[in-house]
C-alpha cells in the first residue's frame, strides 16, 4: 500500500512511503503493551500512517508520534527506482539496502506527476530468474557449501537460545512473544519446534494479521498452538529443505509456487559406509532446525557472485587479453555460465 499527500503546500502529489505488514506489526506491538483493546481502538479511529515515523507531527494523534523510535526499531528505507533502470541495478539496491520491495515510479509526462506503475519483490525477481535463466550449472552445488542462508550456531554468549542466531518458538508460545520477535528483530516468520529440536510448524506475520482482522485483539494471549488451530485451512504448509540440497532445487520450488522462505532441517538421506547405529542416529535427528534461507539470501548470492565473477572476468580481460579458452581454463566454466543471467538482469524494469 502507498503513502501519497497532495495539498496547497505540496501541490504535485509525491512518492512518500509504503504502508507495509512489518508496519501493522509495530503498531500492534504498540498499542498491545500500552493501552487497552477500548484506547487502542478509539485511537485507531483518528490514526494517521505519518504517526508511525513521526514525519509531520503537528497532524499525529499520538503523544510519542513517533511510533518507531518508541519500539526502537530502524525505520525501513524510502527507495524507488524508475523502471527503465536495469534489473541488476534494482537488485543491488534491494541487497545494499536490505529492503524488500521497490517501487517503480515514473513520472507522468503531461502532469508532470510521480507514478507508481509497481512494486518490484524479491519473489517477483527470482521468480524472473527460474523462469528465464536455466544456464547455471553452479546452482548444483549444495546450499550449506553456497553458504546461503543463516544457520544455527550456538554461542556462549547467547546460552537462552540454543538456536542462535535463529528466533524459534514452541507451541506453548504466546502469539505476543512471537509478536515481539517480529517486530524487534525485523523478522516475518518463527520456526516452531518441539523438544527435540525438530520444526512442528512455522508462525508467520500473516497469522498475526489475520487474528487482528477477525477482531481477534485479545486473541494475542494465545499460545501458539492454540492460533495455530485457527489458522485458515489453506495454509500450504511449511516449506523446508536440507543442507545438502541444491540452490537449483530452490529454483525450481520458486518456479513451480509462490514461497518466501525454506526452512533447513536434517536429512534422512543415507550415507555410505554408515554403520546401523549412526543410521538410527540419523533417523532420530532427522527434522531437526538447522537453518532458514530467505529469499533476501538467493538473492544476494547470486548477485554477489555474479558480480564478483563478472569483476574477475573482465580483470583477466583487460590485463592478459586471453583467448575464450584461456579464460576459462583460469575462472573455471561456472562463472562464464553467468552471462545468460546478465543478460537478463540487464533488461529495463519497464520490458
Amino acid at each position: 500500500m502507498f503513502v501519497g499527500f497532495y495539498t496547497d503546500t505540496f501541490p504535485a502529489l509525491s512518492f512518500i512511503g509504503m504502508f507495509t505488514v512489518s508496519d501493522i506489526i509495530h503498531l500492534i506491538q504498540y498499542y498491545y503493551q500500552s493501552t487497552s483493546y477500548e484506547g487502542a481502538a478509539a485511537d485507531v479511529e483518528r490514526f494517521r500512517l505519518e504517526s508511525i515515523r513521526g514525519k509531520f507531527t503537528a497532524v499525529a494523534p499520538l503523544s510519542d508520534a513517533d511510533i518507531e523510535k518508541v519500539l526502537h526499531v530502524p525505520p525501513p528505507p524510502l527507495l524507488s527506482v524508475h523502471p527503465m533502470r536495469p534489473l541488476f541495478d534494482a537488485c543491488r539496491l534491494l541487497i545494499q539496502t536490505h529492503a524488500r520491495r521497490l517501487p517503480l515510479i515514473d513520472q507522468d509526462d503531461q502532469t508532470g506527476k510521480e507514478v507508481v506503475l509497481s512494486v518490484l519483490t524479491q519473489y517477483r525477481v527470482l521468480k524472473f530468474m527460474a523462469v528465464n535463466c536455466r544456464e547455471t550449472v553452479y546452482l548444483n552445488e549444495p546450499l550449506r557449501a553456497l553458504g546461503v542462508g543463516t544457520y544455527v550456531n550456538p554461542s556462549a554468549d547467547h546460552p537462552e537460545n540454543p538456536y542462535y542466531p535463529l528466533a524459534t518458538a514452541t507451541m506453548q508460545t504466546t502469539v505476543f512473544d512471537v509478536v515481539h520477535m517480529f517486530s524487534e528483530l525485523g523478522i516475518s516468520a518463527v520456526p516452531i519446534v518441539d523438544s527435540q529440536g525438530k520444526v512442528v510448524n512455522l508462525y508467520e506475520t500473516v497469522d498475526v494479521i489475520t487474528l487482528v482482522r477477525m477482531g481477534a485483539y485479545h486473541d494475542l494471549d494465545l499460545t501458539i498452538a492454540q492460533a495455530l488451530a485457527r489458522r485458515s485451512a489453506d495454509f500450504a504448509g511449511v516449506v523446508t529443505c536440507t543442507p545438502d540440497d541444491s540452490l537449483a532445487s530452490v529454483f525450481h520450488l520458486i518456479r513451480m509456487r509462490r514461497i518466501h522462505r525454506l526452512v533447513v532441517v536434517e536429512g534422512g538421506k543415507p550415507k555410505q559406509g554408515e554403520s546401523s547405529e549412526e543410521a538410527a542416529e540419523r533417523t532420530q535427528r532427522k527434522g531437526r532446525l538447522l537453518g532458514i534461507i530467505s529469499l533476501s539470501d538467493v538473492l544476494k548470492h547470486i548477485i554477489v557472485r555474479h558480480a564478483m565473477a563478472e569483476q574477475r572476468i573482465w580483470e583477466e580481460l583487460t590485463i592478459f587479453l586471453p583467448s575464450r579458452n584461456r579464460v576459462t581454463s583460469i575462472l573455471g566454466a561456472e562463472e562464464l555460465a553467468l552471462s545468460p543471467l546478465r543478460q537478463s538482469l540487464q533488461l529495463k524494469l519497464g520490458q
